[in-house]
């Protein structure tokens, strides 16, 4: 792999690729989700499992599923099984195996840069999160996440897991969740309702939302923002950066901030407290959400 150096900083909007292929398709996956990559090796063959899931295998003592990436993206397999690679990744406190048709290199670039997919791509089917131009080429973002929750709809976000909580004094409190999947926002939606909470306003990335706090004033700040949850990885602009920009701008720095994101892990926690994080959360654990929201909105 050519690599381009490790992104180490926090906060600074950017974002390193692996590229990937299936077929002559170019994908890519956030190399913060990434473990390591390994030369493809046999596969244990499990019966009655998820279409998708090619089996499992034994790594450094840790028995991983492995996705065939091809068949959840309805593409034709490998021309050359031999050459074929597997990706083994960690999110949403998971470790799982995609197994592609050749790893090319890492780019970096920011999120500022990389478009939100529109149109054909947008319905609820889409496996996509974004699409980065480089030249004449397209390298399209994958919704890892999404292709999980397909596979096991138990690893989403679950808004019957509120119900057993009581909603206390939550329903005069106003959030803003920053959240570019559309499919994660109603679960979001329908989960902080559950749990008592009328008032969430969505943005669909880091930047729509900065802009509406840059519109406020200070009283309506107060008013109406008493809470952020923001995700990671979002078009436009990242989690990360949006919380350095509310931590680091007068009159919005007060403003409690937690990132709700399938990137939080003990390896990665530390990016989110250079920002200025207030909590941390990863998905699906919606319940230490709102217990973390109790304490840091009074």
């Amino acid at each position: 792999m050519k690599q381009n150096g490790i992104l180490l900083e926090s906060g600074t909007n950017e974002i390193e690729v692996v590229e990937f292929l299936i077929g002559q398709s170019k994908f890519g996956i956030n190399v913060i989700k990434v473990k390591e990559i390994i030369n493809r090796v046999p596969v244990t063959f499990i019966p009655q499992i998820h279409e998708t899931i090619e089996g499992i295998i034994e790594l450094r003592g840790e028995i991983m599923p492995v996705v065939d990436t091809a068949k959840a993206l309805g593409l034709p397999p490998s021309e050359k099984p031999e050459e074929d690679k597997f990706i083994v990744t960690e999110f949403n406190k998971q470790k799982l195996i995609f197994h592609v048709h050749n790893v090319t290199q890492i780019h970096r670039t920011s999120w500022a840069s990389i478009e939100k997919p529109e149109g054909i791509y947008q319905g609820s089917a889409s496996q996509l999160t974004g699409v980065i131009k480089l030249g004449d080429e397209f390298i399209l973002l994958l919704d890892f996440e999404k292709m999980v929750a397909d596979i096991h709809p138990d690893s989403a976000i679950q808004a019957d897991e509120v119900e057993r909580m009581e909603s206390g004094e939550r329903s005069k409190k106003r959030i803003i969740a920053v959240e570019d999947s559309l499919l994660l926002q109603g679960l979001l939606k329908e989960t902080l309702h559950k749990a008592g909470f009328q008032h969430i306003t969505f943005f669909n990335n880091g930047e729509e939302a900065l802009n509406y706090l840059h519109s406020l004033n200070k009283a309506e700040i107060t008013k109406e923002v008493q809470l952020l949850i923001t995700d990671i990885e979002m078009p436009k602009m990242d989690g990360h950066y949006l919380t350095k920009q509310i931590k680091s701008t007068e009159g919005l720095s007060d403003i409690p901030v937690i990132i709700f994101s399938s990137l939080i892990t003990d390896d990665l926690r530390h990016k989110g407290k250079i920002v200025g994080a207030d909590g941390q959360v990863s998905k699906p654990e919606i319940v230490e959400l709102i217990n973390l929201i109790d304490q840091l909105v009074l």
